[in-house]
């Protein structure tokens, strides 16, 4: 499947394919609203020492970037786990900018990101583990271990797989209770999945160009 670098509204670039007409962050700012919906409304929200975070959808590595930023900085101990069966090729994460749009000494810890070994535990910094799956969604089975899911598939209407009530199901009973899962999409469909599941939503503001954003409290 054809993969194009675009850069968004706010510098950063993310990912378009055209067969699917899909991209992977908001053509808006790719930065903008991963910080706004994993960062701030998850991470900032939960405010703990300690977390343990499951990801769907490693893709760019932009949100275990700004994890691991985030942690250092406030000192937060993080295990990233994270999904992805398409990983972007060496050539793709060349083209990818996030490092220029930080500090020099930022640079090399996202190529560590990408260049991190597959199943198995990296400690990246003191402050940040990465677990990277190369894997479907289907084959998350975690067991009240996850503090948060930072839920970034693609949209609904794309893969409508990855958001039935048996797939969420899956990343609910990941969480320990009182976790939450933070996503963009506020689909009614996905509303309706989440409450069944057991979830309590809570809708607020969207990132730029997103009028609304979701967090499930389990």
């Amino acid at each position: 499947m054809d993969r194009e670098i675009i850069t968004t509204e706010d510098g950063s670039t993310t990912l378009y394919i055209p067969e699917l007409n899909e991209h992977y962050h908001s053509i808006h700012g790719a930065i903008q609203e991963s910080t706004h919906i994993f960062i701030k409304a998850g991470i900032e929200y939960y405010g703990q020492k300690n977390i343990r975070i499951l990801e769907a959808g490693f893709g760019t590595g932009l949100n275990a970037f700004l994890t691991l930023l985030e942690a250092r900085d406030n000192e937060r101990k993080v295990v990233f786990h994270t999904f992805e069966k398409y990983p972007l090729t060496p050539q793709e994460v060349e083209q990818i900018n996030y490092s220029d749009l930080f500090t020099p000494e930022d640079a090399p810890l996202f190529q560590q990101l990408h260049d991190a070994p597959w199943e198995e535990d990296v400690v990246i910094t003191p402050y940040f583990t990465l677990h990277k799956h190369r894997a479907d969604f289907e084959e998350v089975n975690f067991h009240e271990y996850f503090d948060m899911v930072f839920f970034d598939a693609f949209a609904p209407d794309v893969q409508p797989r990855l958001w039935t009530e048996s797939m969420l199901t899956k990343f609910y009973k990941a969480l320990k209770p009182e976790g939450i899962l933070t996503t963009y999409c506020v689909k009614g469909t996905v509303k309706q999945a989440l409450r069944n599941i057991g979830f309590n939503l809570k809708r607020l503001p969207g990132p730029p160009g997103k009028r609304e954003m979701l967090r499930a409290v389990k």
